[in-house]
């Protein structure tokens, strides 16, 4: 029966800090990596977060961070005093640079999102972002975000081989969402593969939710990914 996987992130996309220790609680020591965003933000997530942390789990903190410089860097320094281990903050480079900046010495990795895994070229489109392959500017982003100081980058797993190929990552993080098993459902996710495509794509981190926290059984559904992650394990993470 698979064990937890440092490299699984389960994603506590539910609404209040409550349930997401009740998930916790339920997941037990098959997860050790809990991933809190903003849909928790006003539901007690950053006390979640750093209670999750007390009980001995590694903790990511998505909060996508964009401002100007001074806004990101004070946040930042913020949330640093936590000791949390992932920060995102958006891939522009002079958003990474501050999130960098307001880090100090703390050890929270600041990873950049290149371009949200949600999204395809029509989105871009509307959002009026330069033309080009959606892989070709994630690719773009993602290098401009390791020479501003990034520790590593959120990515589809679809171009995770691509980022992983760049001088510039040698050493640097790539954390995916968009991980599905092959019999589940898309959702709103339209770059994805399965946990065991991913790894070997080059990923470090896979980044997972409604899999898992809308499954009837939660930690059945966690020991699943774990067991698919395992047809990967000739591609170890670099950073367990």
């Amino acid at each position: 029966m698979p064990k937890a996987d440092p490299r699984l992130i389960v994603a506590l996309d539910v609404p209040n800090a409550l349930e997401g220790l009740a998930l916790a609680d339920a997941l037990g020591d098959t997860v050790s990596f809990y991933k809190i965003g903003l849909g928790m933000l006003t539901g007690g997530g950053l006390a979640l977060a750093i209670e999750l942390k007390e009980m001995g789990k590694r903790i990511f903190l998505d909060m996508k961070l964009f401002d100007i410089p001074a806004t990101v860097e004070k946040a930042t320094r913020g949330l640093a005093q936590y000791n949390l281990d992932f920060l995102t903050v958006h891939g522009d480079p002079h958003v990474v640079r501050a999130a960098v900046a307001g880090r100090g010495e703390s050890e929270t990795k600041i990873l950049a999102v290149t371009i949200l895994t949600a999204m395809e070229r029509s989105d871009l489109d509307e959002c009026l972002i330069k033309s080009g392959a959606v892989h070709e500017l994630v690719i773009e982003r993602a290098r401009l975000a390791f020479l501003a100081g990034a520790d590593g980058v959120i990515a589809s797993p679809q171009e995770a081989g691509l980022i992983r190929a760049l001088p510039e990552a040698k050493g640097r993080l790539i954390v995916t969402p968009g991980v599905r098993m092959s019999d589940g459902e898309a959702g709103d996710q339209k770059r994805i593969a399965t946990p065991a495509q991913a790894l070997a794509e080059g990923a470090d981190y896979l980044v997972v939710g409604r899999p898992i926290w809308q499954a009837p059984a939660p930690k059945i559904a966690a020991r699943r990914i774990i067991a698919d992650m395992g047809k990967a394990d000739g591609i170890n993470s670099r950073f367990h």
